[in-house]
């Protein structure tokens, strides 16, 4: 009995020793080298895995630089142009600069330009809300002020104003990942560029609806009037569903646009006030 044991223990314990070697040398044999650039890439990036680049985390966007034959179409914008420099001293390869942006809101019904109707008493989400009904206001295309831009953030840089219940983006702390715009069920929240002296003109209204209805329901909403479209000499104005939009790569921000503007939908960002020579933040109908 006793020796039955033994030779049972043994063989048991060759098996073990068998198999481990085996599969030693079959790791060995099949194992995958991982490029070491990998991981000196990943080092410079800020690892704050935001997505921002369009990849799941930043060990994914380092692979893809080290597998990429130019940097052109790959950019992380929270380490901006100095960070993808970095990464090109790295992989050898030349890199662009790109130019900076940052979230703009592109609503302003605020309380005082779009009264609330009535009042939704359920889960707090601008999601569900969306998906539920058109929302507190006559307005269905505008801001719902459920702050899920605002946990979507990772940088703290959104807040809701408790006075207009509308995101305030803080542009020094904005890195421009895009997070917001993916958590905004309405599309209200775009990625412009920051402008010379962070300078910027945008209609901050997304709605498509005729100028009689969509002022009706927000005071300071577009009505597709054109007036901008005929003051802007360098085409980068567009009407389009009742819609005025600013491209802002076109842009010279000359303003004139700005006066035109029947309703004030259309905002100008950090210019000097011409009267007392101080920034003017943002100018809008609150």
């Amino acid at each position: 009995m006793m020796y039955t044991v033994i030779v049972s223990v043994f063989l048991l314990s060759l098996t073990g020793i068998l198999s481990g070697v085996i599969l030693y040398f079959v790791a060995k044999k099949f194992q995958i080298s991982e490029d070491p650039r990998i991981d000196a890439v990943e080092a410079v990036l800020p690892g704050v895995n935001c997505g921002g680049c369009g990849y799941p985390g930043c060990r994914k966007f380092a692979e893809a630089c080290v597998l990429a034959k130019n940097l052109d179409n790959l950019f992380c914008p929270v380490g901006g142009n100095k960070g993808m420099i970095e990464v090109s001293k790295i992989l050898g390869l030349d890199v662009a600069e790109k130019e900076p942006k940052v979230a703009v809101v592109r609503c302003n019904g605020s309380l005082k330009n779009r009264p609330r109707i009535n009042e939704y008493d359920g889960e707090a989400q601008c999601k569900i809300v969306h998906n539920l009904y058109t929302g507190e206001t006559g307005c269905s295309y505008g801001c719902l002020g459920f702050a899920d831009c605002v946990r979507a953030c990772k940088f703290d840089a959104i807040t809701i104003n408790k006075e207009t219940l509308l995101p305030v983006v803080d542009e020094k702390k904005c890195v421009a990942c895009g997070a917001c715009v993916k958590a905004c069920p309405r599309h209200l929240i775009e990625l412009r560029y920051q402008g010379k002296d962070n300078q910027r003109v945008f209609v901050s209204c997304s709605n498509p609806e005729k100028g009689s209805i969509a002022r009706k329901n927000c005071s300071a909403a577009c009505i597709g009037c054109g007036k901008c479209f005929k003051a802007c000499a360098f085409d980068a104005i567009k009407i389009g569903e009742n819609l005025a939009y600013i491209d802002f790569k076109k842009c010279t921000l000359c303003r004139k646009c700005v006066s035109q503007c029947p309703t004030g939908a259309i905002h100008e960002v950090n210019f000097k006030l011409a009267s007392d020579n101080q920034v003017q933040e943002t100018k809008v109908n609150v």
